[in-house]
Order: structure tokens, then sequence, then C-alpha cells
């Protein structure tokens, strides 16, 4: 199926052989190019390939100003389990980098495209996401995985399934409780900012920069027995209030300084999609001082139309879903599963959806025997109609870590609290999906709606 393959894609050429991950090596044929959008890419296809295509949404979302030619490949090296599967892969870099989830699931969209005109229809075609890549991939199901079309079924992995309006108030809630104890972003002596704003569009601020201070306050990458009793008041404080795991403090802070920049001053014209009006924030030493002193702010209905429109979820699938998910995700907590149930219940699609839980620890990746059998199961309810159960999935992996023994995890009988459990909800939260299909359709029709790619 690889003999014929076209050089020529209108200005830009076709896929060049490149170097297999080391992982890979002698066991696929790899490929690398950019799109006619300017995405860079990465494809395998494997010396025994069963004739069915992964094609991967990374997370983030980086921000770097262009596409980056190395991510692709790096993520192919990451689950490269799958290609050992037989499956062919192919990776988007994504146009650029920034926040865009319907931008990233355009470019997965043209990958997909790309690998079937060189290297012909694959046989089934399966989408899969991981951490932010899950929202990117799960839009990819709304608006490319309509029934017999494009795609026939999606494995989401640690997925930021809450979409955006509601997915990162968790971390707004973190920047404003930061700054109520520490007082260190901004300094007193320096410009002030609405801190909805994540920081100055101007600021030269670095992530060394931002770790000092956040070590300044709380003390956080030292020993316990080496911080000073301020600092560790201070930790025990945001950590209490904002239910961000210790491990993680330091990841998520910079999510709310440098990721909320390029939303609001990049994607947004400098509007406000945020808000924390009304949250009563609890677990300090001290709650009514820290809800009488924190920064309060309201969204901008427009901004927050925006964002939803761009990341939010409607819920409307029309092909298999299977999520996997640590309960112990210190990034994109495991109430983002609860989130996208509710999400797919409210649209009445449940049934498209099976959920499965391991008892890990890391966000970024988790047991390849895991991936492995959920590519299988996912493949066999696309294959055969039967709707695997999260037990059916879970004995299964023994037989797929006798390959890897890399571990199995699964938990079948855990089941994820609301997402209000975790994140004060905001007006209107408790209401799943967040987006229905009657506004999306409404905003749709609006010049200039969400977020440009």
């Amino acid at each position: 199926m690889l003999v014929g393959a076209s050089n020529a894609r209108g200005e830009t050429a076709g896929p060049a052989r490149a170097a297999c991950p080391a992982d890979l090596a002698g066991q696929a044929a790899c490929y690398t190019g950019r799109d006619s959008g300017g995405a860079y890419y990465a494809i395998a296809v494997p010396a025994d390939w069963n004739g069915s295509l992964v094609v991967h949404a990374h997370g983030g979302p980086d921000l770097g100003a262009e596409s980056d030619p190395t991510r692709s490949l790096d993520d192919l090296g990451r689950w490269s389990v799958m290609v050992k599967e037989g499956y062919a892969w192919a990776g988007s870099s994504y146009r650029r980098g920034g926040y865009g989830t319907r931008m990233a699931a355009a470019d997965i969209e043209s990958v997909r495209r790309l690998f079937t005109e060189e290297f012909g229809t694959p046989r089934r075609t399966y989408v899969h996401g991981q951490s932010w890549g899950g929202n990117v991939a799960a839009k990819v199901v709304e608006t490319y995985g309509k029934r017999k079309g494009a795609y026939d079924g999606a494995l989401l992995t640690n997925g930021v399934l809450a979409g955006g309006s509601r997915g990162y108030d968790y971390r707004v809630d973190l920047r404003v409780v930061y700054q109520y104890y520490c007082r260190n972003h901004p300094r007193p002596n320096e410009p002030r900012y609405p801190l909805w704003q994540g920081l100055r569009a101007d600021s030269t601020m670095t992530t060394a920069g931002l770790r000092a201070r956040l070590q300044e306050c709380t003390g956080y990458a030292s020993a316990p027995e080496e911080r000073t009793a301020l600092q560790q008041r201070n930790l025990d404080d945001i950590l209490a209030v904002t239910k961000v795991p210790e491990r993680t403090l330091e990841s998520h802070l910079r999510w709310a300084t440098f990721t909320f920049r390029d939303i609001v001053h990049h994607r947004l014209g400098g509007r406000n999609p945020f808000g924390n009006r009304g949250v009563r924030y609890s677990g300090s030493h001290d709650d009514e001082a820290l809800n009488a002193g924190v920064e309060r702010f309201s969204p901008d209905p427009t901004a927050v139309r925006d964002l939803s429109y761009d990341s939010d979820l409607t819920g409307k699938v029309s092909i298999p879903v299977l999520t996997l998910r640590a309960i112990d995700d210190p990034t994109a907590f495991v109430e983002h599963e609860s989130a996208y149930r509710d999400t797919l219940r409210g649209a009445g699609r449940s049934g498209r959806l099976v959920q499965t839980f391991t008892r890990e620890h890391e966000h970024s990746e988790m047991s390849d025997a895991e991936y492995a059998t959920s590519l299988a199961a996912l493949d066999h309810w696309v294959r055969t109609d039967e709707r695997p159960t999260a037990r059916s999935i879970a004995a299964s992996c023994a037989a797929f870590d006798r390959t890897y023994a890399t571990g199995c995890f699964y938990d079948p009988a855990f089941h994820p609290s609301p997402y209000a459990s975790r994140v004060e909800p905001r007006p209107g939260g408790l209401r799943w999906p967040a987006m229905t299909a009657a506004q999306e359709r409404a905003w749709s029709r609006i010049e200039g709606v969400g977020i440009a790619p």
C-alpha cells in the first residue's frame, strides 16, 4: 500500500522518509512533513500493518508562535505501543502554538486526510487524545466523527474533558488565592493588572522567575523542615483551598499565568472569559479573611461565548468513545470524567461512552499494556457493536501485559465524584453540557465567533 505514494501536495512536499524513534527501529516506516496549513506532522506505518489508523492529538497547548517540527516525532515515540500493536499512526504538531481547540481539531483532520491520500483509506480510523489533546480529540469526534464518517471511534486518555469555559476554573481560583497569600505575582512595586489576565501582555517574566516567586512564598521546593513557618502556612492554605496537589502546584500556576495570558491577550483580544464572583473559598486557617480579601471579577459574556464555542463539548457523539483515566491524575483531575459523562448524558448519548479508571498517579503517561488494552477494546466495540464494560476491559489487560510488562492497574468499581465536588461551580455551572448543540448552531452564525486559527 506504500508503493506509488504521491510526492506532491499543492505547495508542500509530501511525506518524506525519516528515522523512526529508537523504540520502532526496524519495525515501521516513518515519515515527516508539513501540511498546507503549516502544521508539521509525523506518520508511522508498521511492517505488519493491520490496515487501521490512529490519529493522535497532542496535549498542551504549547505556547510557541510556530508549529514545532519535533513535537509529533516525540509523541510517536511516547505512544509507539500503538504502532507495535499493528496500527499506522499519524500526529500533527498543529499549525501554531497557543490555545485553539477547533484549530487543533482541524489540523488533526488535515493529517488524517493527508494519510489517506498518500497511503490509501484505512479499514478503520481512530482518534486518540491525551491531556488537552483529549479535549481536541473530543472536538474531532463531534465535528468530523459522524456515523459512517471519517472516524470510527475515539480513545481519550487523561483528557481535559470539562472544556475551556469550566475546565480551568480551579486555576482561576489558584491564581487569586496564590496572590492573596503571596502578594508577589505581581509585587506591590510592579505594574498592577487584573489577575484573570494571568500576566501582563508585555511582561518579560520567565518560568524560572515564576518558580522563584513560588519558592519565596511557599518554600515548595524545599524540605518541610527547611521552610519558614509562614512559608509552610502559605503552602498549606493554598493547597487546602484550591485542592491542587503539592507535586503539581508549580505546573498549575504556570498554566494560570502563561496559558491564561495566551488565552486572554492573544486569542480573545484582551477580553476576560473567567470569573469567581460568588465563589466561597474554604479550607484555610482564616476563611473569612480570605473571602473578604481575595480579588473578584466577572467574565465578559462574549469572551465566555468564544471560549465555550472553541473548546466546550455538546455531547453529540455518533461513534464509540472509550476513556482511560488515572484516578490520581494530578493535572486534569479525575472529576473531568464526571463532566464528560454528564455532558453525554445531557445530550442523550451516554450509550456511546465507556469510561475506565486506573490506580495510577501520573498525567502524561500510563502503562503501555493499558494503552494496548484500550485500543483493542475500542476496535472490538467498533467491529462488533458489542459495548464493553470496565470489568471486561480490565480482565483483558493481563494478556497484553505479558508482552509489555508495564502493569495493569484498572479499578473497574471506581466512579468519580461530580465535577462540582472538586471545582466550585460558577453560575449555571451545574448544568451539562456546558454548550448545547443549539447554542453551538446559533453561535456558529456569528461572524468571527470563537478563537481564530
